[in-house]
């Protein structure tokens, strides 16, 4: 699954601060706390998270200061030594690209709290880096709280260990014992294992207040005494999970670092650690030595034995290491006669196009494996088997369709047999699929999550082996029994895990057709897709790159008009002299330590008042640009292929949609010119074509077919303009007579619906106020009467099973349906009418590649690329095209039978923006 971090800003700081001693540069500059603030924000760089963002206050009252004034009263003003380090800190946070998020009128744990709910729902894993308590309450299946200074992490288990509740009721507990810090009023006396047995026996806050005359002593007569205040408390405790916020988890990617200014900082602060990581990032892998503490943990023996508790498949198991051509012989045997084939490969690099392979790893029973190194390299490696000689060998075998084989992630361990001939058939299953299929909120997908989860089984840790951080070496520098252990454990691993999810499967026919016939099918698919690539023009992308700078350099020169000087558009500093000293513009926001900031929402706060705030946006847009793309994709351009390969990740995203990483080819910008330019750099061959084939309103037409609605159907079914027919229908009026305000009102509605917008939202949205954007949603509904009855019903179901379902049967299951936290609430039953289109949606997508796929098995002349949400990108030959565009509308519109007409627009030129 994809994953954010959200920082505690003020955490991170005031922990390092409390933490370490008072340490200084030799200016006499305070350094301490800033210290430990690097080595955090260093650390969680390591973790690699999709999405990231440090998060702060941002100045001024906020609605808690409103409803209770005592707030926070008692909080001591911030020491001078910690002041002086609070703005180079966040010159370090913005120059290592973390984004920094301040919003006024909140704190900051309320701006974690709705994006990491936002992020849950969309299936994406969160880790808050907090040692606040009170983000307890935020905890779920796919939210955890990370200590980074003590390593630790808060899970929902941990957080009933620590606190002896559960984080639903974490609020009322913190309601009854009340906070100091935040001068919270609680029960006095009543400390947290009070809280925590009057919580276990009552349920909630609210059980406790009705049960308060049966609670005896002077404890009683407290919780008595302060019954009227308690409500208040647990207003103060409540994090808010619903902020309108202008930006979402998947807005929050990392930015491209400044790593002169990062030199610049650790050198005037004295960081020589950090500086030493800086300098030695560009050295190649495998540079380091091997750890001494590995060197310890070498094994004697070949194999590595142990009990396995064969109902329970938790214990250790046997290992075997293959170096001579007898035991290869005899695994041969075993696996010529085996009923299912589990292996696993292991490989220089992550990156499947440019891995080569290390070893081989096999499993016929749970409990026993072997490991057949090919290429490890470090000085006195005992001899090895003949890597050709295995793999030719063992050819006929992974590319038997008859011999059924199962991987934990096969679609990397087949993209790297490929490089060496061999095209592995009768992939039969995938444990990694079988649990994304069975419960795709329920737990991370990769393999140490699934053993601990459904095993009870602690796995060896790659960092185990091969080291951590600027010490990691590559897995062919790793002794062979080392390696051993942890490789044949990977085959073993994932044939039990197998034999712990498929009877899960088994038991729900829906489920098992949904990994028998859409998931593992789709394996080879995205398999190929990936090792084919899509082709760049490096030139293009350069010169856009120069238009780009020179349009950059035009606004740089019109801001020094602007301003009558020259100054640096990069430097906050010097922004910050311009706008707000010279210029005397009106600072609506400020960074933590009061200065006027100049962060994107500052600067949009101040655009109408100025030209200068806005050149600088656009300058901005348009160097992200160039950085992340027009600069980066000629970069990433694989040296084997000639092209750009992305990763495709089926068990990522909760709905069951495919995402894509590394690049990401889901998220090239579309909606500025400069944006959409830059998919003029995705090509064709010579005489070929760029196709690209999308489904129109694919959601919106799943919802017409869920709902049976009779007036969205026959909107579709006439085949007209749907939001125009919409707009007639709820303002009564012909088709002809819809202004195009009232068509975006309705196309608003249609969409927004199936997110669950609300009247509020629809209102931001519009620009109107929230009781006409409600008699909007009003009339839509009494038009549309099915569609209301639809969202009721699912919601009810949905609080029934705890799951929603697509057309094919793919369950989503929704862990805050129930939760007593209205904000959670909301946002689980929202999410439960979305993901039964979101998810059918992605079903047909699957669907229809498997099908499109399968007809071009055995063609030369078009090939799949990409696939884009509810697009699919093919490169075709020029004497192909019409032949191909036919057989994918019909294979696309043929992939689910709805009520609706499916329909698919189909677009061809020499490249993707002009076939978009």
């Amino acid at each position: 699954m994809p994953k954010l971090i959200l920082i505690d800003g003020s955490s991170y700081l005031y922990r390092a601060f409390h933490a370490l001693p008072p340490l200084s540069n030799a200016r006499g500059e305070a350094t301490g706390a800033l210290f430990g603030v690097v080595n955090m924000l260093r650390a969680t760089l390591k973790a690699k998270p999709d999405y990231l963002a440090f998060v702060s206050d941002a100045p001024g009252p906020t609605f808690r200061d409103a409803l209770y004034a005592q707030y926070k009263a008692n909080r001591p003003p911030m020491p001078d030594d910690l002041r002086s380090q609070v703005e180079p800190m966040l010159a370090i946070v913005a120059a290592l690209g973390f984004p920094i998020l301040r919003v006024g009128g909140v704190e900051a744990d309320d701006v974690i709290g709705t994006l990491a709910l936002q992020a849950q729902a969309q299936g994406i894993e969160v880790e808050v880096s907090t040692s606040d308590k009170d983000m307890a309450q935020l905890v779920g299946s796919h939210v955890t709280l990370v200590n980074t200074m003590s390593n630790t992490v808060l899970d929902s288990a941990g957080v009933m260990e620590k606190f002896g509740v559960m984080p639903a009721q974490i609020i009322d507990f913190l309601a009854l014992t009340g906070d100091a810090i935040d001068n919270i009023p609680g029960v006095p006396k009543c400390g947290p294992k009070t809280a925590a047995r009057w919580l276990g026996e009552y349920g909630s806050l609210d059980g406790v207040i009705a049960h308060a005359d049966r609670i005896g002593g002077k404890i009683g007569e407290s919780l008595r005494a302060t019954l009227p205040q308690l409500p208040l408390s647990r207003q103060l405790a409540t994090i808010k999970t619903d902020v309108p916020l202008e930006f979402g988890p998947t807005d929050l990617a990392r930015r491209e670092a400044d790593v002169e200014q990062l030199r610049e900082l650790y050198t005037r602060y004295e960081f020589k650690a950090a500086l030493k990581e800086l300098d030695s990032a560009a050295e190649p892998a495998g540079a380091h030595p091997v750890h001494d503490a590995l060197r310890a943990e070498q094994h004697q023996s070949h194999r590595v034995q142990g009990a396995l508790l064969q109902t329970e498949f938790s214990g250790p198991g046997e290992y075997e290491l293959v170096t001579t051509q007898a035991r290869f012989d005899a695994w041969l045997e075993e696996l010529r006669g085996a009923e299912l084939i589990a292996f696993d490969t292991e490989t220089t690099s992550l990156d499947a196009m440019r891995a080569d392979i290390v070893g081989l790893s096999f499993a016929v029973e749970p409990g026993r494996a072997c490991y057949l190194p090919l290429g490890h390299d470090y000085p006195g490696v005992p001899p090895q088997l003949d890597r050709d000689d295995v793999l030719r060998a063992l050819k006929p075998i992974f590319e038997d369709a008859t011999r059924p084989k199962l991987g934990q992630h096969a679609k990397y361990d087949i993209n790297i047999l490929s490089h060496y001939g061999i095209a592995v058939q009768g992939l039969k299953h995938d444990s990694m699929l079988e649990s994304y299929v069975w419960n795709a909120t329920a737990t991370r997908h990769d393999m140490d999550s699934l053993a601990k989860k459904y095993l009870g089984y602690d796995t060896v840790k790659y960092e185990d082996v091969a080291g951590k951080g600027a010490r990691q070496i590559s897995f062919s520098q790793v002794d062979l029994d080392t390696a051993c252990r942890y490789a044949a454990e990977d085959a073993d691993v994932t044939l039990r895990l197998h034999h712990a999810l498929w009877p899960k499967l088994e038991s729900v026919p829906a489920l098992r057709r949904v990994y028998e016939e859409i998931e593992i099918p789709l394996v080879p698919v995205l398999a190929e897709m990936e090792r084919r690539g899509v082709l760049i023009d490096g030139d293009e992308l350069r010169r856009q790159s120069q238009q780009l700078g020179r349009r950059m350099l035009e606004l740089q020169q019109q801001s020094y008009a602007l301003a009558g000087r020259e100054f640096n558009l990069d430097s906050p500093k010097q922004l910050q002299a311009v706008l707000f000293d010279e210029l005397h513009l009106e600072a609506k926001l400020k960074t933590p330590t009061g200065q006027p900031s100049t962060n994107e929402e500052a600067l949009e706060a101040i655009a109408d008042t100025h030209e200068l705030p806005r050149l600088i946006l656009d300058y901005r847009g348009l160097a992200k640009l160039r950085s992340t793309y027009t600069d980066k994709l000629s970069a990433i351009v694989n040296p084997r292929t000639g092209r750009v390969h992305t990763s495709y990740h089926q068990g990522s995203v909760a709905t069951g949609r495919i995402s894509s990483s590394d690049p990401n080819l889901q998220n090239i910008p579309v909606r500025t010119e400069e944006g959409r330019r830059i998919r003029q750099a995705f090509i064709a061959p010579p005489g070929w074509w760029v196709m690209a084939a999308d489904y129109s309103q694919i959601e919106l037409r799943i919802m017409a077919h869920l709902s049976g609605d009779e007036g969205l159907l026959k909107a579709f079914r006439e085949g007209g303009d749907v939001h125009r027919a919409t707009a007639a229908e709820v303002f009564g009026l012909k088709p002809e007579e819809v202004s195009a305000n009232q068509r975006r009102a309705a196309k608003a509605i249609n969409f927004g619906l199936m997110y669950g917008m609300s009247a509020f939202g629809l209102a931001r949205q519009l620009g109107v106020d929230r009781a006409e954007a409600g008699d909007y949603m009003a009339r839509y509904f009494a038009r549309y009467p099915g569609v209301h009855a639809f969202m009721e019903a699912t919601r009810e179901r949905a609080h029934h099973d705890g799951y929603v379902e697509t057309i094919f049967g793919r369950r989503l299951y929704l862990e805050n349906l129930n939760a007593r936290n209205q904000a959670l609430r909301q946002g689980a039953e929202r999410a439960a009418v979305n993901a039964p289109m979101q998810g059918s949606a992605a079903d047909i997508i699957k669907r229809a590649m498997i099908a499109v796929a399968a007809w071009l098995k055995d063609r030369d002349d078009a090939h799949m690329l990409m696939q884009v949400h509810d697009e699919l990108v093919f490169e075709v030959r020029a004497d192909a095209v019409d032949t191909v565009r036919t057989a994918v509308v019909a294979r696309m519109s043929g992939a689910a039978e709805l009520a609706v007409p499916l329909l698919v627009d189909v677009g061809v030129g020499a490249n993707w923006d002009e076939a978009h």
